[in-house]
């Protein structure tokens, strides 16, 4: 069975405005919304930086049993390889029902040190890039299609540019 790297994070997303600023022209005013809203969604990911593959799931909590469904559901999406995945330490990664899958070997990243995870660097991408900021949305369904629709176009060259750290790319050859 071959075996691929991966890299694993969760992401929130929600309704309160990401204000940042923009271009706008000269002698003009940018029109920005700005609300409060406190309801959150979140994204799990997995990313190989080797071949820009990534596998995300939306799920309304961070808790086992959205960890649970997106170990399964991520394994048997790649059950043709064996899977190291690389995480940090949250308390719904280190459960049992995380370590039993027969094709993933979990690999814990050193306590408080997001750095070492290029999925970070995605989010970062996604919420510049993505549409995400200075923008108002209505409902939580909204930021959930916006996130579909970015995710489904995230596109292989892109994961492996902002994932492919030089490390990564030494410790794989």
């Amino acid at each position: 069975m071959p075996i691929k790297l991966f890299f694993q994070d969760e992401a929130r997303f929600g309704r309160i405005d990401n204000i940042t600023s923009c271009w706008v022209p000269p002698k003009g005013r940018a029109k920005v919304g700005n609300q409060l809203i406190r309801e959150y969604t979140y994204v799990y990911m997995a990313a190989c930086p080797e071949t820009g593959e990534t596998y995300s799931l939306i799920l309304p909590y961070v808790n086992d049993v959205c960890m649970n469904i997106f170990m399964k559901e991520v394994s048997e999406a790649f059950s043709h390889y064996r899977m190291i995945m690389v995480m940090d330490r949250a308390s719904w990664h280190t459960g049992y029902k995380t370590k039993n899958r027969e094709n993933i070997i979990p690999l814990f990243q050193p306590p408080y040190s997001p750095e070492l995870n290029p999925v970070e660097n995605l989010w970062h991408h996604i919420r510049e890039d993505g549409g995400f900021k200075n923008t108002t949305f209505n409902t939580l369904d909204d930021v959930e299609t916006k996130l579909e629709e970015y995710l489904k176009n995230l596109d292989k060259d892109t994961v492996k540019s902002i994932t492919h750290f030089s490390w990564i790319k030494n410790a794989i050859c």
